[in-house]
């Protein structure tokens, strides 16, 4: 996930191609150990789906029950599931094995970023952000492609911050519980995440739901990277440094 911190000061701040640091060296290793953990757990977890492509709501879902969401056959095809022939024990072992990069990346993340205070000063929403008038102008911006330029660059803009709040706060903890929600050993360890999400099979439904939300974050962010000018985004979640887009005139 595209983490950009960006409170760092300019580096070059007179100069005709101005350079910010935006992104800090935990971020950046953050957003690429997630890149890869999260693209195999999605294949590896399609791979799983494929074995029983049916989703149910309650305690109970098999073969004779009412599913919310069916499918035909093996609905995804091989390039998209890991591995990418049918393989339910390997594609168990390779979900699992990544689970826990994810889960461990994700709680020193968390650490590191309220210590750091990444996440008060970088990504909680201010008031005048909140408000549904700014909402919406930075909707309209966003849809006639008009991306910020200047100071206004090196800070997320309210959508992104509402759009990585949800993935950090919502769908990444949901998707970690929904997971343990699924095994027996921690069902018999900790009953009460069955009460939580109302069954076994609701709790399969709703890892999918959020798998497929995290799915269309991913397709959303790549899309604005390549508008908003891929080297420039992708060089500064590498090396840390971003080059400013020099201001918009004024209209």
């Amino acid at each position: 996930m595209n983490d950009a911190a960006v409170t760092a000061e300019p580096i070059e701040a007179r100069s005709p191609r101005r350079f910010a640091y935006r992104h800090r060296l935990p971020t950046r290793i953050w957003h690429w150990v997630n890149a890869i953990t999260v693209i195999v757990m999605l294949m590896s977890g399609l791979m799983i789906f494929n074995a029983h492509p049916h989703l149910y709501w309650g305690q109970f879902g098999a073969n004779f029950d009412h599913p919310w969401l069916t499918f035909k056959g093996r609905p995804f095809p091989g390039w998209a599931t890991i591995p990418s022939t049918y393989n339910l024990a390997a594609a168990r072992r390779w979900h699992l094995a990544f689970a826990w990069v994810l889960v461990t990346g994700f709680v020193l993340f968390l650490a590191v970023s309220l210590r750091n205070r990444h996440i008060q000063r970088d990504l909680a929403p201010k008031r005048d952000e909140a408000s549904p008038r700014h909402i919406w102008s930075d909707i309209k911006e966003h849809a006639q492609l008009r991306f910020p330029t200047g100071e206004a660059a090196l800070k997320y803009n309210i959508l992104q911050k509402l759009s990585y709040v949800g993935v950090i706060f919502l769908l990444l903890p949901l998707m970690i519980l929904t997971g343990l929600a699924m095994s027996p050993s921690m069902d018999a360890a900790w009953p009460w995440l069955l009460d939580l999400f109302g069954g076994r099979q609701s709790a399969r439904s709703i890892h999918f739901l959020c798998a497929a939300a995290i799915l269309l974050f991913i397709v959303v962010h790549l899309v604005m990277v390549a508008l908003a000018g891929p080297i420039n985004e992708i060089g500064s979640m590498i090396t840390g440094r971003f080059k400013v887009p020099p201001e918009r005139p004024a209209e």
